[in-house]
């Protein structure tokens, strides 16, 4: 005979052990700054329902919802279904089983469609910015420039039987890839993003860069592929420090000296890594999740911004 289930409420109480991902939930519900975000999307979010009947899911548990779709990789209708599979992401949420409802599929899709439609994503990340900014975290000395590929599907074995159309292929050393890129600025004293662009996987890296940079630069540290000496001519003077790895002649090696620069770039450049490392191995965001630029775009500056916050959650939490 089965064993009565006990109440949720008394069964968590009575838990022990605080799990990986409550740890997680609990440091980022600590480190978001909640009140400028909603305050940032309420004048967008519906007030009432369609033609009058149920009234929409109140907007910071849809906001909530959302960034748990983006930390754990989660498709529309997974995040459904994992929020009645998980006590800790509905306490997160704000939702009470039995007592409140869960937002579905289509609720959750037309949320991200309202975000999309009203370009908020990229305000989020820029709202993140500002408050990292008024913590005293980024100090917009010097500046990480640098490039990452996200995968896109090749295959044609879909509805439309095409591989997207605004990705493009782009070889990597020996490797070829298909899809998009994400280009950033990053922070050189603590490694947050405070520029991002994008593009389609064949634009050369070095095509992006007055875009990644805020201006008040004192430093500019990028690989090879950024090589330019007309940016270079640019950027001297007085305090400036141009950071681009050297690149030897077509045909001969590189100077000694310039390998011992090289090698303290590199140590500098490290930092730019970082970003990345949590948007694809802590977030898990390997692949394009939609079709096009515009929607991947649009989520790349949440997850960005979300990176963000992980990056130095330590920091606002001390």
């Amino acid at each position: 005979m089965p064993k009565q289930p006990a109440i949720p409420g008394l069964r968590d109480a009575m838990k022990k052990k605080v799990t990986r991902r409550e740890r997680f939930l609990a440091e980022m519900d600590a480190v978001v700054p909640w009140d400028q975000l909603l305050a940032l999307l309420e004048p967008h979010y519906p007030k009432a329902g369609p033609r009058g009947g149920r009234p929409p899911m109140p907007l910071e548990t849809m906001l909530r919802v959302y960034f748990l779709q983006n930390w754990y990789a989660l498709s529309d209708p997974m995040a459904e279904e994992t929020l009645y599979d998980s006590e800790a992401m509905r306490r997160f949420a704000g939702i009470e089983l039995g007592d409140d409802r869960i937002p579905d599929e289509t609720t959750i899709l037309n949320f991200r469609h309202l975000l999309e439609r009203h370009g908020l994503t990229e305000a989020i990340f820029a709202e993140v910015s500002i408050h990292l900014a008024d913590k005293g975290i980024t100090l917009r000395s010097g500046t990480l420039v640098d490039a990452t590929i996200i995968d896109a599907p090749s295959s044609t074995k879909n509805k439309a039987r095409a591989r997207d159309p605004e990705m493009s292929s782009t070889r990597k050393g020996n490797d070829w890839y298909f899809g998009m890129k994400a280009h950033v600025g990053v922070d050189a004293h603590s490694g947050v993003v405070h520029s991002l662009e994008t593009s389609t996987g064949s634009v050369h890296d070095s095509r992006v860069w007055d875009e990644l940079l805020h201006g008040e630069e004192t430093s500019v540290w990028a690989d090879r592929g950024y090589v330019s000496a007309e940016r270079e001519a640019a950027f001297t003077g007085r305090g400036k420090v141009w950071g681009v790895m050297r690149k030897a002649p077509r045909g001969g090696r590189l100077h000694p000296a310039d390998e011992d620069i090289n090698r303290i770039i590199a140590m500098v450049r490290a930092k730019v890594e970082h970003p990345f490392r949590v948007v694809k191995r802590q977030f898990g965001y390997m692949k394009t999740r939609y079709r096009g630029l515009a929607k991947n775009r649009a989520q790349l500056f949440t997850l960005f911004a979300l990176g963000n916050l992980f990056l130095v959650r330590r920091k606002l939490l001390a």
